[in-house]
């Protein structure tokens, strides 16, 4: 008995069929979040025709070092340096007074966690 298997690739954008060997992966970061998108020909196009007058001012960042989304959380915490900075905020809005590095005391981040 024969099997033929076809894999085909849809535009996440539109949903239609993707031609063979036609495909563009694009990959990009926003707000320190990566993405990945398969679009058609015309579909990468208009992307690229959308971000072009950003990507003409914006600063080039290297990728050497970049931490990645799935790294996202800080060694030994389990909440992202986003989290932990906003903790530090409320922390000292509040009157508790958190070191601007470093551990921070696990009453304060209850604390935190009990207000939010």
């Amino acid at each position: 008995m024969a099997e033929i298997i076809t894999r085909q690739l849809i535009d996440d954008l539109d949903g239609k069929p993707i031609d063979t060997g036609l495909g563009h992966e694009i990959t990009f970061s926003y707000r320190g979040v990566d993405y990945r998108i398969d679009l058609r020909p015309a579909n990468a196009d208009k992307m690229d025709a959308a971000l072009a007058p950003y990507i003409q001012v914006a600063e080039k960042v290297p990728t050497t070092g970049k931490p990645s989304a799935k790294s996202a959380t800080v060694p030994g915490s389990g909440r992202s340096a986003e989290q932990l900075k906003a903790i530090r905020s409320w922390a000292a809005k509040n009157g508790y007074g958190p070191p601007q590095r470093g551990r921070i005391k696990a009453e304060t981040i209850a604390a935190f966690d009990a207000a939010h």
